[in-house]
Formats: C-alpha cells, sequence, structure tokens
C-alpha cells in the first residue's frame, strides 16, 4: 500500500486531471444550504468518480473500496476540499449506511446494497428525527408490523436531508408494541418510490429546501431488510451516527479554512480589519480552527466534543461574518423579479444556526459528555 503522501499525490493529480472539461462548472457547487446546485452534474461527476474507483475509498477492499488507512482517508478528504470539488451527493450512503452494513448487516445486504452506494446508482437518506423525537431519538413514535410477509411502516419523519433525492431511507421505528426507549425499535431500510410514501421538503429561511418531511402511511420494507435483530435497531442506530463523526469533517475543515480566510480578505479590503475588536475575533476565529484541526488529529477523539466544538466554532463565524460586513449584511441583493437572493455570507449566517442543531443538537452532545466522559448523574426522563 502506498504512503499517505503517495496517496496523497494520487489523489491532487488525478483530480487535476478529471475536475475539468464538461466537470470544470462543477468547481465550488452545492454543499449546506446549496445542496440544489447542478445536482444532476454533481451525480454525473460523483458517478464518474466511482467508474476511476474514488467513491468509499476507506471501504475494505472486499467490499469495493479501497481499504485506505485513516491518514489516506483524510488526505483524501483534505485534497478533495483543497481542490473546491463539488460537495457529494451520495455521502449518506458511501459514509453512513455502507459503513453501517459492513459492521451489521447480513452478507445479503451487503451484496444487494454496497455495490449500488459505490457506484452511486442508489442515493441514500436517514429517517432518525421526528416532530416528537429530534434530539431526543428514543422518543421514536413511526412504527412498523410484520404482516403479510412485510413490515407495514406508519408515522413521520422530519428534517430527512436529501429524502428528495433518495431512493432509499433508513428508517429507525418502534416494532414492538408497548416497548419504551430505546427498546423494542428496529432499523428498516424502506424503498421511497412506493406507495404510501410521500416526501414534503421544508422552505428554510435561505429559500432553500434540503431537509424534508417524510410520511409514512403503510409503506412496506422487506424482511429480508431489517439491519441487526428484530428490536435491536438502537445500537445499530447508535453506530451509524458514530460513522457520521468521522475523518470526512478534516475535508470540511478545509472548507471552513477558505470561508475564513475569504472573510479576512473582505475585513481588508472594507476596512474592518482596523477595527481592533474584529481583528481580535478574526485572530481567535484562527485559533480556534487550528485547535479543531488538532482534535479531529487527535486518536480516540470524543465525537460529541467535536461535534459540539465545530457547530460552535462555524455558528460563531457566521455570526462574525455579518459583523465585517456591517450594515450592508442586512439588505438582500435581489432584483424585482427575486428580491430575496442573499450573498454567500448571508447564507452562512442563516444555515450555520442549523450546524448545533443537526447530526445531534448541543443539548444533547453537552448530556453526553456529563453522563459518559465526566461520569455525572443521568438525566431524569419520564
Amino acid at each position: 500500500m502506498s504512503s499517505v503522501e503517495e496517496f496523497r499525490t494520487e489523489v491532487r493529480e488525478w483530480l487535476l486531471t478529471h475536475l475539468t472539461g464538461r466537470f470544470a462548472a462543477l468547481t465550488g457547487r452545492g454543499g449546506p444550504d446549496r445542496e440544489h446546485e447542478a445536482f444532476a452534474g454533481r451525480l454525473a461527476w460523483e458517478q464518474h468518480m466511482a467508474a476511476h474507483g474514488w467513491t468509499c475509498v476507506g471501504w475494505p477492499v472486499e467490499h469495493g473500496g479501497r481499504g485506505a488507512s485513516t491518514g489516506q482517508q483524510i488526505a483524501f478528504h483534505e485534497e478533495y476540499a483543497l481542490a473546491d470539488a463539488p460537495a457529494r451527493v451520495g455521502h449518506i450512503g458511501e459514509q453512513l449506511l455502507g459503513p453501517t452494513l459492513i459492521a451489521h448487516g447480513t452478507q445479503e445486504q451487503k451484496r444487494r446494497f454496497l455495490p449500488s452506494i459505490r457506484a452511486v446508482t442508489e442515493l441514500w437518506c436517514q429517517g432518525y428525527s421526528e416532530p416528537d423525537a429530534g434530539s431526543d431519538l428514543a422518543a421514536v413514535r413511526t412504527r412498523a408490523a410484520l404482516r403479510d410477509g412485510a413490515w407495514h411502516i406508519d408515522g413521520q419523519k422530519t428534517w430527512t436531508s436529501l429524502a428528495h433525492e433518495a431512493q432509499w431511507c433508513s428508517v429507525l421505528a418502534r416494532t414492538t408494541p408497548g416497548s419504551h426507549r430505546h427498546a423494542g425499535l428496529s432499523y428498516l431500510l424502506v424503498p421511497l418510490d412506493q406507495p404510501g410514501v410521500e416526501v414534503r421538503p421544508i422552505v428554510q429561511l435561505t429559500g432553500t429546501s434540503e431537509f424534508n418531511e417524510v410520511f409514512f402511511d403503510g409503506a412496506r420494507a422487506d424482511p429480508a431488510h431489517v439491519v441487526g435483530a428484530p428490536g435491536g435497531g438502537w445500537a445499530v442506530a447508535m453506530a451509524t451516527l458514530g460513522f457520521e463523526r468521522g475523518v470526512s469533517t478534516l475535508g470540511q475543515q478545509v472548507g471552513f479554512r477558505r470561508e475564513l480566510d475569504a472573510l479576512v480578505g473582505l475585513a481588508r479590503a472594507n476596512g474592518a480589519l482596523a477595527d481592533p475588536l474584529l481583528r481580535d475575533r478574526l485572530v481567535r476565529a484562527w485559533i480556534g480552527l487550528e485547535a479543531l484541526r488538532a482534535a479531529a488529529l487527535r486518536p480516540g477523539a470524543e465525537p460529541s466534543l467535536a461535534k459540539l466544538s465545530w457547530a460552535r466554532w462555524h455558528r460563531d463565524l457566521g455570526e462574525l461574518a455579518m459583523d465585517v460586513r456591517g450594515a450592508a449584511s442586512l439588505v438582500a441583493t435581489g432584483d424585482a423579479g427575486d428580491p430575496y437572493d442573499l450573498d454567500d455570507w448571508q447564507r452562512l449566517f442563516l444555515f450555520s444556526r442549523a450546524d448545533t442543531i443537526y447530526a445531534g443538537s448541543d443539548e444533547i452532545q453537552r448530556t453526553l459528555i456529563a453522563e459518559r466522559i465526566l461520569g455525572l448523574p443521568k438525566e431524569v426522563r419520564a
């Protein structure tokens, strides 16, 4: 196996060669609050990556991956971000569902789903949060009953990222009648293109809608598509959340650095850098980002600490951007046909509020830190 630096060079040279021609216009497209941008083109780009062996690089070789080491995976995500390559469309399948199946799925489930995830021919979303079970995931009310040779699902999921583009959803549902909290939940793989499934986009403050509500009214799932044992879905769901905070966050931090560098350039151009308070906050933002990187590279780093740290850092950067821009940050720059056309800094400010909520809210991360790291008494629940 090549060294990390050899692997990094291979990634960099491949991107330099292939992110050209019909794919060149995709540079910088997509990402949080911009998932609608050039979706078809980004899908074609990712399928092109798959054809050349550049999806699922961290998966074991026997499952279609490259078996890349942690260091090589970090190099891949960093080089991808440094190239300003388009935001990935298959990341939920590649980084969440795929590793979950590799760890907990049956051989048949692996044969059925892993190849299409790697080839980016089937896209996935994650059906966890509900209107009354967002941060408190154990309060799931969506239910499923096994009858007539299928699981019949009824309930509602919300804040479901990219459900309007996905073909499949991993659904956490209560399958044991009368069960409570973590017990009696099952992890079901559910096709979305079927009667009994309705996807409704949620329009955000920014005017975009990458999140969705998903309604299940008698939707069906194959009994062979339960990951883990029926009723044992909580452990599988927690495994998925653990994969959510993996090495790909290093690539995310490259994007953060690009935003910070651009903000420093704006502060220099509009004179805001002369303000000692703003200059101090920009320096603190730089220090904070360095601390995030050091923490992410530390073996055994606690995922809850990392999530809490980067979410708050990015939210604070959005607030700092508004202060650097000054009064101009309060005005939308659209025309008469689209008066609510926000610029990149306004979108950063508004969407970064969601960073502290999705993938586990700040409140939940603090509870996990208190109970699992500090050993404080567990929260009393009804």
